[in-house]
């Protein structure tokens, strides 16, 4: 190698490689999955893959309704980004994307470079890139630039947040993706915030629309953020729990078959807060009550509970009432 050359990008990409810094760099970790997993050439000029028209349909039908409770989100990430010259990709586990919101003026460009419905990014077809590596690391992250780990791919910029189903298993990802060379650190900061917070509105959406007849609620903790939700039923038992919910509770597949009594598991280690829930279910079945004239039947079709979970509530609390 002749001395004060550059690098190419792939003689970059190797020397990393070949180097003890994927045990300290989550990049030169992917860099070498890539390259020993899944035997790719750094230097590769070939475009994406790309599914058919049948295979694209197939694969969008298979998260429909997560489909459905992204188009919200999207739209407003889009009219955040979209004026910077940035599309907006929703793609699945398999790293596939099945939607997309873009300028016009700029899809031929979108599309030359594979930031496209039906192109494959998964991490063991395109290597390191925004879409594919956050589905293996499962985080929000940023692949900018040069740290794709095709040549070709390393004039685009890319941040891309996970995203989990009503189950808390993973189910695709949320990218915002650039072809700009003008694209600053502050930019690209700022998209990420809007990304992460956009996965999440998406996820709650699908959580909702996941269980249409549960109340939901928030999981009272500063830490787990609005994403944090359980799905209660009729007779306050909890039938769903998002993934950030069921970490912050240590909530397992096991406990919501369960069918655990809501106070209980939001409450349960709580003192304080279990007074300061009871006190306001107090407050919404005094309401009802004072509202039904005291009746429990019409208080309870006012609240959307059975009759026989109402009375259970006001023994507890120790409330009154007439039939």
């Amino acid at each position: 190698m002749t001395r004060g050359r550059t690098l190419r990008h792939e003689e970059r990409v190797e020397a990393a490689i070949a180097s003890d810094a994927p045990a300290r760099s989550a990049l030169v970790a992917s860099w070498r999955r890539s390259s020993s997993l899944h035997h790719l050439d750094p230097g590769e000029r070939k475009p994406p893959r790309r599914l058919t028209d049948a295979e694209l349909h197939l694969a969008r039908q298979a998260i429909e309704p997560l489909v459905r409770a992204a188009q919200a989100a999207m739209d407003r990430l889009y009219l955040a980004v979209g004026g910077i010259g940035c599309c907006v990709l929703l793609a699945d586990r398999n790293g596939v994307p099945v939607d997309r919101r873009g300028a016009p003026a700029d899809d031929k460009t979108f599309e030359s470079w594979g930031l496209w419905p039906g192109a494959v990014w998964s991490e063991d077809s395109e290597g390191t890139n925004g879409i594919g590596t956050c589905l293996v690391d499962q985080r929000l992250l940023t692949v900018h630039r040069d740290q794709h780990f095709y040549s070709r791919n390393s004039l685009m910029s890319c941040t891309t947040a996970p995203i989990y189903d009503h189950e808390g298993n993973l189910a695709g990802a949320l990218d915002v993706s650039s072809c700009r060379a003008d694209l600053t650190e502050g930019f690209v900061d700022l998209i990420s915030v809007a990304v992460a917070d956009a996965a999440r509105r998406i996820e709650a959406e699908n959580f909702r629309l996941a269980f249409p007849g549960s109340r939901i609620m928030v999981v009272p903790s500063a830490e787990a953020g609005y994403g944090a939700l359980v799905a209660v039923d009729h007779d306050d038992l909890v039938v769903g729990a998002t993934r950030a919910a069921r970490h912050a509770l240590g909530i397992t597949a096991r406990a919501i078959e369960r069918h655990l009594p809501a106070a209980d598991l939001l409450f349960g280690g709580d003192a304080e807060t279990a007074q300061a829930f009871g006190t306001a279910e107090r407050g919404v079945l005094q309401r009802a009550l004072a509202r039904a004239n005291g009746n429990a039947t019409a208080a309870a079709r006012m609240l959307g509970i059975s009759r026989a979970t109402l009375y259970r509530k006001l023994k507890r609390l120790d409330l009154n009432s007439r039939v």
